[in-house]
């Protein structure tokens, strides 16, 4: 039951720093150049995520051709999740409302696919789901922001806008508990192609949704490219020092899948 606890706690984190960049939007001034640099550094921290952590992982424990498949699997996956929100809530002369709207579709998928990574990590090992629920949380506060802000521009009220970034969490709790029950006592190879699904489900976020969002909030320019390069160089840093500070290491999550498994057979 420790791991239980432990989903419930790292899921909410994402869901918190969202919440979080949600309320910066609503009691600061907000700007299109400020929105461009933190979409940016967001989708730096995410690829880092799928970079550093979640496909090495991928990599020591399955075969190419499981890793290709589901990789693919989850950038389909969110490729039409997407295409589903579009035809529910079709574009409009002007945007307006809808547009607004699909923003908070597409945060939402974004948080559920968090949670599943969280979830899959738990399963896999504590280290790891402690790693990817602070890169998370790094990136998700831009998110947050920027939908707190376009929902601001809208005209939306307070009182909704507030209820809408306190809704962002129960998505990453929902679908990290789902994933842990579904993966704790399952095989390793599916943790490891449950992970590999969710890096093809947060690139296509990072480099559609995330680096869009950007371009339409303000012009890129050399200090936009410069933010990216730092969101990416921030998760790996706290990547090596949340792994210094627990005593493990890059090969020894794995292991930690193992062991975690042991203490619940226990």
């Amino acid at each position: 039951m420790n791991n239980f606890w432990m989903v419930i706690g790292l899921a909410l984190l994402p869901g918190l720093g969202n919440l979080a960049g949600g309320m910066v939007a609503e009691f600061f001034r907000t700007t299109p150049r400020l929105l461009n640099f933190a979409l940016h550094a967001a989708s730096g921290i995410v690829i880092g995520v799928v970079a550093i952590e979640l496909m090495p992982e991928a990599l020591k424990n399955l075969a190419g051709w499981w890793i290709a498949a589901s990789f693919a699997a989850g950038g389909a996956a969110y490729i039409g999740t997407e295409t589903l929100i579009e035809k529910l809530k079709p574009s409009q002369n002007g945007g307006g409302s809808t547009g607004m709207w699909m923003i908070y579709a597409a945060v939402a998928v974004d948080l559920s696919g968090d949670g599943l990574m969280i979830g899959s990590g738990t399963a896999v090992g504590a280290s790891l789901a402690v790693v990817l629920a602070a890169g998370q949380v790094l990136a998700d506060f831009p998110e947050g922001y920027s939908v707190a802000a376009n929902l601001k521009e809208n005209g939306v009220s307070r009182r909704r806008r507030i209820a809408v970034s306190f809704s962002f969490p129960l998505y990453c709790l929902g679908t990290a508990l789902l994933a842990w029950f579904l993966l704790r006592s399952a095989p390793d190879a599916a943790k490891y192609v449950a992970l590999s699904f969710v890096a093809g489900l947060l690139s296509i976020a990072a480099v559609e949704d995330m680096l869009e969002e950007a371009h339409e909030a303000a012009s890129d320019s050399r200090s936009s490219a410069l933010a990216f390069v730092g969101g990416f160089v921030l998760f790996t840093l706290v990547s090596a020092g949340l792994e210094t500070v627990m005593g493990t290491s890059g090969g020894s999550t794995g292991q930690g899948g193992s062991e975690t498994q042991q203490r619940e057979k226990n």
